[in-house]
């Protein structure tokens, strides 16, 4: 069994309003020293195979077509081995 853990993240070129935003009330909290946020999704997937290449293949068909907006989101993701859960 395979987990890939994925990482969604809007892309440099395009503005983090959320990310100003959390900035904004960080700044106001009194972390001054905060200079950039920028916000992202973070997923855990278990998949049902051994085969890593088969896995690459199709987490990557998986962020392409539903887990990112490639328009204005970047991903990257890590297939990690996990034990079976008996």
């Amino acid at each position: 069994m395979l987990k890939a853990t994925v990482y969604v993240t809007i892309k440099q070129s395009v503005l983090d309003v959320q990310g100003t935003a959390v900035q904004g009330a960080l700044h106001s909290m009194g972390f001054d020293e905060v200079e950039k946020v920028r916000i992202g999704k973070y997923m855990e997937l278990e998949l049902n195979t051994d085969d890593v290449a088969a896995a690459e293949e199709r987490v990557k068909a998986m962020c392409e077509k539903s887990l990112a907006n490639t328009v204005i989101e970047d991903y990257r993701y890590e297939l990690h081995q996990t034990e079976v859960k008996r």
